[in-house]
């Protein structure tokens, strides 16, 4: 089954290639997209049944992905947010940490883990609705 998933990130061409590259080697199916902290906050709040994994940036053309983060706490218990951010310092990753995120990846050189990430949850039965 693949994993739904809904992207927050500002720059189209990262969008673009990282939707690309997870399509392609681990059975994710975008759903859809968000530019803005609100954007993002809506349709994750709004539709908490179609998606199975939030891929959220930190620093968005409108907001933060922390504000999404935080929005999006009271999850069902299959759903995974993470964060893939240029700025995954040991002190973003403890915020994120507390509020709630799943893994935190860094854009620069763990996009394979992210792929190893996605895989691991498609296969194991994270995405199957209840």
């Amino acid at each position: 089954m693949k994993l739904r998933t809904y992207l927050v990130e500002d720059n189209a061409t990262i969008r673009e290639n990282l939707i690309g590259t997870l399509e392609e080697l681990a059975s994710v199916e975008s759903v859809g997209m968000a530019e803005t902290e609100d954007e993002g906050k809506a349709w994750l709040t709004g539709y908490p049944g179609h998606w199975d994994l939030a891929i959220v940036d930190l620093f968005l053309r409108q907001g933060s992905g922390l504000g999404v983060l935080a929005a999006c706490r009271e999850r069902q218990a299959h759903q995974k947010i993470v964060v893939l951010s240029n700025y995954a310092t040991p002190d973003v990753r403890m915020r994120c940490a507390q509020l709630g995120v799943d893994a935190v990846f860094d854009k620069s050189n763990e996009i394979d883990a992210l792929v190893d990430y996605c895989i691991q949850h498609s296969s194991g039965g994270a995405s199957v609705s209840q």
